[in-house]
């Protein structure tokens, strides 16, 4: 019997006065974060929710995340994170397609109102019966949603004690939405011991100390951010400090006042770091607590490796995985040399191989495209068996990522799955963007391909060809993109064709438009 729970139970058995999170003056112990998260299993059985149902939650990193994410794991349901940057359609399709019976949602600020959308998406799902908003302020007494209830006013009376549902190892724990390569986003099922595997092994993967302080700027609804960041600290009893929203400034605040000693961030975050004017006092700081710091999300630039190591003195190490594989499958490991620009071997109980577009396997150095097997695969797309089916055979999960391997067995990513597009260190899928362009009055063909950018590694490009006497132009069309999606992945970028290269068979060659 296993129940991912466990991480923050044992955490606030073993050091209930430590801090466990703290958020600008807020700080909570592990033994008050453990009673909320008590509180609000108690509320979710109280509202009928059972063992396998889905709980969605959008939140920023907020105490609020790990509050209802291990509440709704001790309640025995499945945790569904949405991403916060998600429109009010985005977010109905997540909550019907992940049959969600109730969502946890944000009040959000002016500037990205994800209360008010997040109703509105719950408003268009009939099987998701409960929405609580969690306010921005402490103070707020009465709802400003009409219909929704306030987080703190549901857990008043909700006992502080919860005796958690005993799970199976191979019980689904949380859903995380990927498109993987193509089509509409489809829910990645990881099982309470793909999760809490990956946080044991990944935890012999980075230096300790006897009191850890991560810095959790990467978003906890990512892979990436929930396990490395959030579940590993708590497997470590770390205190986590929370931001929000990543601003190099604010980062590097942060990690003078807290003692900050471990930092995972995607490569544009590693840049802001860099580019910062810091102080020398504030690098000096930073330089002599700091003995962590871990890349992923994609391929960190040399100079920016290089970089860092000169002005904080540590050395980034680079690891990968997806959303399939709860992340962790290779990693440059502490007990074997580094190789900059590797994202190293496969750690502990995990297979990588090289194979071809029938699941033939390579050998020698390749390229060829990565195959992973091991402890870390997930159970399958919810409710999408052919998906699954295209994706793992005989246990072995192909990534879609094209890599080489060296005579020592350390991998290289040369390439990606074919039209992915990484902004920022998010997945950008471009068919659903075409397939939504498309639905303007004024769109008669998009295709949609990444651009190399300074900051982001990638930009959103969209090639249009307008129907006949259309108008509309670049900034109306960029403009619209914004209304239809997430703010990571509306095209930034409109160029205006009369005709897009093509195969005989109609297909668009997009390597032509790179």
């Amino acid at each position: 019997m296993l129940n991912l729970s466990v991480l923050l139970e044992d955490a606030a058995r073993e050091t209930p006065d430590r801090d466990a999170v703290v958020f600008g003056d807020i700080r909570l112990s592990y033994s008050f974060l453990d009673q909320v998260a008590n509180q609000v299993a108690n509320l979710l059985r109280s509202r009928g929710i059972q063992p396998g149902d889905k709980v969605a939650i959008s939140s920023p990193n907020l105490p609020y995340f790990p509050m209802v994410y291990f509440g709704a794991l001790k309640a025995g349901a499945v945790v569904v994170p949405l991403n916060v940057l998600l429109k009010p359609r985005e977010i109905a399709y997540h909550l019907g397609d992940s049959d969600a019976k109730a969502f946890f949602c944000f009040e959000g600020t002016p500037e990205l109102p994800l209360g008010e959308m997040g109703h509105a998406g719950f408003q268009q799902v009939e099987g998701c019966e409960h929405f609580f908003l969690m306010p921005a302020s402490l103070a707020t007494t009465e709802s400003p949603i009409e219909g929704a209830e306030l987080f703190w006013a549901a857990l008043g009376g909700q006992p502080s004690t919860f005796e958690s549902v005993l799970t199976e190892p191979t019980d689904t724990a949380v859903v995380l939405y990927t498109s993987g390569t193509t089509g509409q986003p489809k829910g990645a099922e990881l099982t309470h011991f793909n999760l809490l595997s990956n946080v044991m092994v990944s935890d012999t993967l980075f230096a300790k100390t006897l009191h850890d302080t991560f810095l959790v700027t990467l978003p906890l609804f990512h892979i990436f951010g929930q396990t490395c960041v959030m579940n590993v600290g708590m497997y470590r009893r770390a205190t986590l400090v929370m931001l929000p929203r990543f601003d190099a400034k604010q980062a590097i605040g942060l990690m003078v006042k807290e003692k900050v000693n471990m930092f995972a961030g995607v490569p544009t975050m590693y840049w802001g770091l860099l580019t910062d004017d810091t102080s020398p006092e504030d690098v000096a700081a930073i330089r002599e607590n700091i003995n962590v710091a871990v890349a992923g999300g994609a391929s960190l630039p040399m100079e920016v490796l290089k970089g860092i190591k000169e002005k904080f003195g540590v050395d980034v190490l680079e690891g990968y995985g997806l959303s399939e594989t709860s992340p962790v499958a290779s990693f440059n490991r502490p007990d074997r040399p580094t190789k900059p620009g590797s994202i190293g071997l496969p750690i502990w109980g995990v297979e990588m191989k090289l194979i071809d577009e029938d699941w033939k396997e390579i050998e020698g150095e390749g390229p060829g495209e990565i195959a992973i097997r091991g402890h870390n695969i997930m159970k399958g797309y919810y409710k999408r068996p052919e998906a699954t089916a295209d994706a793992i055979r005989d246990g072995w999960f192909r990534t879609g990522d094209v890599a080489r391997r060296d005579d020592e067995g350390y991998y290289y990513i040369i390439d990606r799955s074919k039209d992915m597009i990484i902004r920022g260190g998010f997945n950008v899928y471009p068919r659903e963007l075409e397939e939504v362009l498309m639905t303007h009055p004024d769109v008669s063909l998009a295709a949609v391909v990444g651009v190399p950018h300074e900051t982001h590694g990638e930009e959103i490009k969209a090639y249009v060809i307008r129907t006949p006497d259309a108008k509309v132009t670049e900034d109306e069309l960029v403009e619209w993109g914004k209304q239809q999606f997430a703010n990571y992945k509306y095209p930034r970028i409109v160029e205006f064709r009369d005709e897009l290269p093509m195969t005989a068979t109609g297909k668009i060659l997009k390597r032509e438009l790179r």
